[in-house]
């Protein structure tokens, strides 16, 4: 099976730095120095979809712009690459959530996939005016897939559950081809949803053999239930010609955290309620001598931004290894992003994929290439 990489749209803006932002912590206010305007988010989806990336994700979140409307937006400014739009649901009906995918997908031509995110923080969910705890939003979360795809299969559909009620809901055109349900989450309760209604598992990223742990727990989890579920994985990138180069960058971008800015963000991640959070802080403890837990992979970013903490650093070689240690596990797809984002995406592009190629591991979404990939000239974009 061929691997899958999908690149990431900074809607929190971008920077020769480490942007922070999500899991309570507020965007970082210093180094915003390419704000994310649909010119400059469709220069890093352009850069994306022309070295080989599928789809790219877009956050969601009251730190950072809208995914669906900015998703389709830049959509018209691509031709293939796809949008992994991240989204809440209980923010917004099911049937209404199940009409704007397909909507979008006639739109687009089928670009469209779905990061279902539950929410893992009390107070940002309550700033929506949503006001269920974190179990109660798990189960929400169960009904309104459901809804959803049976929607999606062309039903009518009558439900009355504990959170979701819709009588007689149908579409009048149902999404072909059908967007595939990316879903992630650390918890219990997190597992039994995906099981019963994810097409890939999503996890940050962690050392293997806690990855390795994860994945049997979902598998056995959807055998359960009479399914097979895929996996994916969320990592930042740091990759050079040399590891020489690649760690020297991962020390820039260090020397950029200065230590009042690293104890107020870790002071915010410490009090949030998401368990996925709590196993990113627990791979570093707020500590930069250690920020190395496995080869190649460095913590570095987690000291200072909510959400996916760990990077892949090293050479080209090295870090296609890496890949090819979590895909030994079963990891199929990587949902990758770098500092700043347009240059990084040709950084792995030129540098990674052609070694994976080679491999016979990855193949070009857009099939067979008669020319190089050639890097774009950067256009810086004023702040």
């Amino acid at each position: 099976m061929s691997l899958t990489f999908h690149w990431f749209l900074p809607t929190n803006g971008d920077s020769r730095h480490v942007v922070g932002g999500g899991h309570g912590t507020p965007a970082t206010a210093s180094g915003r120095d390419r704000p994310p305007t649909v010119a400059y988010l469709s220069q890093i989806a352009r850069a994306a979809e022309e070295v080989g990336f599928a789809g790219a994700l877009t956050p969601t979140g009251a730190w950072c712009e809208d995914a669906w409307l900015t998703t389709a937006m830049v959509a018209q400014h691509t031709e293939r690459l796809k949008f992994l739009v991240a989204f809440r649901p209980g923010l917004i009906s099911p049937t209404l959530a199940a009409q704007m995918a397909a909507t979008f997908q006639r739109q687009t031509g089928g670009r469209l996939l779905l990061n279902v995110v539950t929410g893992g923080e009390n107070k940002e969910q309550r700033a929506f005016g949503d006001f269920l705890d974190k179990d109660g939003r798990y189960r929400r979360t169960g009904e309104f897939l459901q809804v959803v795809r049976e929607l999606w299969q062309g039903g009518t559909v009558d439900l009355r559950g504990e959170h979701v009620r819709v009588e007689e809901a149908a579409l009048a055109r149902v999404p072909d081809p059908v967007p595939e349900v990316y879903f992630g989450g650390s918890s219990p309760i997190a597992g039994e949803i995906a099981a019963r209604h994810a097409d890939v598992y999503l996890t940050w990223g962690e050392p293997p053999a806690q990855i390795a742990e994860k994945i049997a727990r979902l598998r056995s989890l959807a055998e359960a239930q009479g399914r097979t579920l895929r996996f994916g994985i969320r990592l930042h990138v740091i990759t050079r010609d040399t590891a020489e180069q690649a760690w020297a960058e991962a020390d820039r971008l260090l020397d950029g955290f200065d230590p009042e800015t690293v104890a107020s963000v870790q002071a915010g991640l410490s009090r949030s309620e998401s368990e996925g959070q709590q196993r990113m802080l627990a791979l570093h403890g707020g500590r930069r001598d250690r920020l190395e837990i496995h080869p190649n992979l460095w913590a570095g970013i987690g000291l200072v931004r909510g959400g996916a903490g760990t990077a892949l650093v090293g050479s080209h070689d090295e870090v296609a290894e890496r890949i090819k240690e979590y895909h030994a596990l079963g990891i199929d797809e990587f949902i990758l992003s770098g500092y700043p984002h347009l240059e990084e995406a040709y950084w792995f592009g030129e540098g990674v994929l052609p070694r994976l190629a080679a491999q016979g591991l990855w193949r070009h979404p857009a099939g067979s290439r008669d020319t190089p990939v050639a890097a774009a000239p950067f256009v810086p974009v004023a702040s």
